[in-house]
C-alpha cells in the first residue's frame, strides 16, 4: 500500500449510550439509539444553517476498528462467502471512515441530537454533509 499522510482534523466527538463496537447496530437504522455529535469550539460557526429535521451524513473515523482486514463475511455471517471490505459497509478496513445518515432532533450550543447514529461512544467525527435530494430538490 502506498502510504500518504493526509491532515485531517476531528471537528467533534460521538456522545452515545454505546459504549461497545460489539454491541451497537450494524446500521443506523437498525435500532441505534439517540446520540448526539458535539462539535468542538473552533469549527462551531460551521453549523450554521444546519436545523432540526435536516437529514446529515456524520464521516467518523472508526478509531477501534480493525485496519489490516481486507475481507470479511458480510455483516459478520459466517455462512456467506467473504468479501472485499470495499464491497461491504464492514468497519474493518484499511482506511476505518464511518458513513452515518442521521437526521438532527434538537441543537444545543455545540451539541447536535440525532437519530441513526450506530457509531460509539467517543468516536472521533471528521465532517458533516448535508443530505442531498434529487436533482430538481437542490
Amino acid at each position: 500500500m502506498r502510504e500518504m499522510e493526509p491532515r485531517l482534523f476531528r471537528i467533534g466527538v460521538v456522545s452515545s449510550p454505546l459504549t461497545d463496537p460489539a454491541d451497537a447496530p450494524k446500521q443506523g437504522d437498525e435500532g441505534a439509539p439517540p446520540a448526539s455529535i458535539v462539535i468542538d469550539d473552533e469549527v462551531h460557526d460551521a453549523m450554521e444553517g444546519i436545523e432540526p429535521g435536516d437529514e446529515l451524513i456524520v464521516i467518523t473515523w472508526l478509531d477501534r476498528a480493525d485496519r489490516d482486514v481486507t475481507r470479511v463475511h458480510p455483516r459478520g455471517d459466517a455462512s456467506r462467502p467473504r468479501l472485499g471490505v470495499f464491497a461491504t459497509r464492514s468497519p474493518a478496513r484499511p482506511n476505518p471512515i464511518g458513513l452515518h445518515r442521521v437526521q438532527v432532533r434538537e441543537i444545543d450550543g455545540t451539541e447536535l441530537v440525532v437519530t441513526g447514529l450506530e457509531a460509539v461512544d467517543g468516536t472521533p467525527v471528521l465532517d458533516l454533509k448535508p443530505v442531498l435530494g434529487g436533482i430538481d430538490e437542490r
